[in-house]
């Protein structure tokens, strides 16, 4: 039987509990434990409730909700990870347990798994849907590079770029590409870039390593920065065959930072070399246009007739009519002629009165019919003549002018204009009229 002194304090159950929570929460700072995850449970709160054990002991661990949205990775019973916290006893049950505020995977097969598990997650929400990718300028303006300032990532870039474009800025943010500071650093980086305005294009690069090494470029809060920015990201992370989650979120992958500054701007060189090119061959194009038309207005000049020439072959043309007409008439009067004067002849032979009155009659008869087909003849030549001199008079340009019309021609050149397609705006033009002719200038271009 224990026997009790005045001087001894008994202690209840709850302030024996409390003791050892001061004591245990005091003792221990922030430490990391090792272990195998079981009896995984995740309640409506969103928490993750579980053991930590290994193959002698175990002990109780939970990660609030708030501190389960920064994992990168779906925890797992039999999973080997590192958990970060501190302890803590909980007053209830007298129970004490670790109170998690960061986990990771442990070992190459569980950092894969998580990479998977992420790059799944990822999937399904879009962000490496190629409808989302930005275009990569042909030439930015400024371009940032995301890197640790020590490496030989940035040493290749600057190379790559100061020998492609020599006159390219590269606006640099350090930070640190390994170790667990290094994805909020490089979030940071991304997102100090995206508010330079003249940054048109970004480089996240870092060299080759392990899965371990490349932990940071398989954040979640990477991934999600990278989608979020306005500028356009290559990621050259680690050699060609690494694959990181970066390398999905970004708008293009290039397989090492070499090529990402060979992808990033182009070689000035042949850029110049392209322009001189282009530039000999619209000379060529232009100088060929002009000869093709020069050669077309010799052509037309060589087969537009001189409208004096048209008047003056219709003027032969009515001297020769007025000729062949005159002939005409001449030979037709002397054959009537002939005519009456054999008829006479007979009449005065055989000297028939009655057949002299008659015939004298029916002279008189084709004397009028005569002068009637005379009249008719003369009649249509002189409608004939007036058809052709209206013929004449509808050719002369002049005639054309009179009626209100007037020939456009370019001023400094004087090509006649036939299509007002081919004027631009503030032009200067020549028109001519029936009298005189006068400048102008085009204000307006109608559609037909």
């Amino acid at each position: 039987m224990v026997r009790l002194t005045v001087m001894e304090k008994i202690l209840t159950v709850t302030e024996l509990t409390a003791n050892i929570k001061v004591l245990l929460e005091t003792s221990f700072g922030i430490l990391w434990v090792a272990g195998e995850v079981s009896n995984l449970r995740r309640p409506a709160s969103g928490h993750s409730y579980f053991t930590l054990k290994d193959a002698d002991s175990q002990i109780r661990a939970v990660l609030f909700r708030q501190s389960a949205l920064s994992v990168g990775f779906g925890i797992e019973d039999g999973m080997e990870v590192v958990c970060r916290g501190r302890l803590s006893l909980y007053h209830p049950r007298g129970e004490y347990q670790i109170v998690v505020d960061a986990i990771e995977p442990r070992g190459l097969g569980a950092l894969q798994k998580a990479f998977e598990q992420l790059k799944e997650k990822l999937a399904k929400e879009g962000l490496f849907e190629a409808a989302r990718k930005r275009p990569i300028p042909f030439l930015p303006r400024q371009i940032g590079v995301v890197t640790s300032p020590s490496g030989a990532a940035i040493r290749d870039i600057l190379t790559i770029t100061g020998r492609r474009f020599p006159s390219i800025d590269v606006l640099i943010a350090p930070v640190r590409v390994q170790g667990r500071e290094a994805a909020p650093e490089i979030v940071e980086g991304l997102r100090l870039l995206n508010r330079v305005d003249d940054v048109d294009v970004i480089i996240l690069a870092r060299g080759g390593g392990s899965l371990e090494d490349l932990h940071p470029f398989n954040d979640e809060r990477v991934a999600r920065a990278i989608v979020s920015l306005r500028i356009p990201v290559i990621s050259a992370v680690g050699h060609e065959i690494d694959f990181t989650i970066a390398d999905f979120a970004a708008d293009l992958r290039a397989p090492t930072p070499s090529a990402a500054a060979e992808l990033a701007v182009p070689n000035s060189k042949e850029l110049a070399e392209r322009l001189e090119s282009m530039k000999r061959r619209v000379c060529i194009g232009e100088r060929r246009i002009r000869e093709r038309a020069l050669e077309s207005m010799r052509d037309a000049r060589t087969r537009m007739r001189d409208p004096r020439r048209t008047i003056e072959d219709l003027r032969l043309e009515t001297d020769d009519y007025s000729g062949r007409l005159t002939v005409a008439w001449t030979r037709s009067i002397a054959l009537r002629q002939d005519i009456m004067q054999r008829e006479t002849a007979g009449l005065f032979r055989l000297r028939p009165l009655l057949r002299i009155a008659e015939l004298r009659n029916r002279l008189e008869g084709q004397k009028g019919m005569l002068k009637q087909a005379t009249a008719f003849f003369y009649a249509s030549l002189r409608k004939h003549l007036a058809l052709k001199a209206a013929v004449l008079d509808n050719l002369s340009p002049l005639a054309v002018l009179r009626r209100g019309y007037g020939i456009v021609t370019r001023a400094p050149g004087g090509a006649v204009v036939t299509d007002a397609r081919t004027l631009e705006q503030e032009e200067s033009v020549s028109v001519k009229l029936a009298r005189g002719s006068f400048g102008a200038r085009v204000m307006r271009i109608y559609k037909e």
